[in-house]
């Protein structure tokens, strides 16, 4: 085996952000100067703002059949890993065969023919190598245990396992123990951990700046479908897990944001058709967004994607804006085609006025500094480019959907005069 091995972990606490270079610069520097410690894996971790857990944020889980086949599974990742260097740092993982374990292996024959069975040689060991209570005795009322065990100062080496003698059942000889069993000495993991229920072996990795968490765990997971068999099974914990769970979770909240939003304009313009001439402006705020994401060389984390929900209702207004104001005009009898050119002259002011508004308040965030700023500039940078975008195609999408789809239309506005109407006729009748 390799032998036993030591660990700990330093807490470093660093100064106060407007006194101190980044917290990455000096991870990566504190990371240059620890690769050269002969013997010594060392590696800096950063304390997460989420969860506030202290471990890396590449949590690779895999599960297999035995800890033997996965030990081999892990070493063939870490060698594809190593070839291709795609950005992890640190790689470890949480089996190491690092804690000296010895297999007493009996020659069932050789026993038998010497009469030695191996529940004998069982006990002898468990006696001469640990300890075994025989019986108990009674002094003055107390109940004391007599445990049978062998001499400690010898048992620190293998040859003194070797040196023990089990009696033979046939002669009643002693016969020494090195005559029956061979002694198998690995290294085993301290450890055997199970995720899910499931044997497992947890991959760990930190990441270079230009590596995202998606990206790390995505080839991860490719590498596992191309190198190893079927029986390899895939998850993950900590901030990985977290990751895979936002993405997952982030389609389904902002699918219920735009029905809520939709439900919303509904009921108030008593409409489907109108609502959906108003939510064609979401998709034009989304992919302005993604675009500042691409231009400023963001990534879509959790932050983007709030800052993306936020932007359902921020381009919402400015559809309101013309279909509420065309609606009204119609209501006062101009025709369908006048309304909607009228709409959109008129509200042309008010939307590139309250869109630029929301732009100027995005700008702070963009330009901050101090900590957490990384997370504050993407959400500035989100809303500033999908509200542009939003603001300046809505003047275009929305009154040609409306002139498209919503001449068959009427206002709430429209729908209460007819009633009044009825309601005046039955009762003149």
């Amino acid at each position: 085996g390799r032998g036993n091995f030591n660990s700990g972990f330093v807490i470093c606490i660093l100064d106060d952000y407007a006194k101190r270079p980044s917290a990455w610069e000096i991870m990566a520097d504190v990371r240059k100067n620890l690769s050269d410690l002969a013997g010594v894996r060392a590696f800096p971790i950063m304390r997460q703002s989420l969860g506030g857990r202290a471990q890396k944020p590449v949590q690779f889980v895999l599960g297999g059949p035995t800890y033997e086949e996965l030990a081999e599974y892990r070493d063939i990742i870490f060698e594809e890993i190593n070839k291709e260097n795609p950005g992890l740092l640190g790689l470890d993982s949480d089996y190491e065969e690092t804690r000296p374990q010895l297999d007493v292996i009996v020659d069932y024959e050789r026993a038998a023919s010497l009469g030695v069975s191996v529940e004998q040689i069982g006990m002898t060991l468990e006696t001469m190598m640990g300890g075994k209570r025989v019986t108990t005795f009674i002094d003055d009322g107390e109940e004391y245990d007599v445990i049978v065990e062998g001499d400690r100062t010898k048992q620190s080496s293998l040859s003194d396992m070797q040196n023990i003698y089990v009696r033979s059942d046939q002669s009643g000889e002693m016969i020494p123990l090195s005559n029956l069993v061979s002694i198998k000495e690995y290294g085993a993991s301290s450890t055997l951990t199970r995720y899910n229920r499931i044997r497992s072996i947890t991959l760990e990795a930190n990441l270079n700046e230009d590596l995202r968490l998606g990206e790390a765990l995505e080839h991860l997971t490719n590498l596992v479908r191309e190198k190893l068999p079927d029986s390899a099974v895939v998850d993950f914990k900590g901030q990985s897990r977290d990751f895979m769970e936002s993405a997952s979770s982030i389609v389904f909240v902002f699918l219920l944001g735009i029905v809520v939003v939709y439900l919303v304009l509904a009921a108030q313009f008593e409409s489907f058709v109108h609502p959906f001439v108003i939510m064609l402006t979401v998709p034009l705020a989304m992919g302005g967004g993604l675009l500042g994401l691409f231009i400023f060389d963001e990534s879509l984390n959790i932050y983007s994607q709030i800052a993306l929900i936020i932007l359902v209702g921020l381009s919402a207004k400015n559809g309101i804006l013309i279909v509420e104001f065309a609606n009204q005009l119609r209501d006062r009898g101009e025709e369908f085609s006048n309304a909607l050119i009228h709409a959109a002259t008129v509200r042309f002011r008010p939307i590139i006025m309250t869109g630029l508004t929301t732009i100027a308040g995005a700008i702070p965030l963009i330009l901050s500094s101090g900590a957490g700023s990384e997370t504050r500039i993407v959400i500035g940078i989100v809303i500033l480019t999908g509200v542009a975008a939003a603001t300046l195609f809505t003047l275009f999408i929305v009154p040609v959907a409306y002139s498209l789809l919503a001449k068959g239309t009427s206002s709430p506005g429209a729908v209460a005069k007819r009633l009044e109407s009825e309601m005046g006729k039955q009762i003149q009748s």
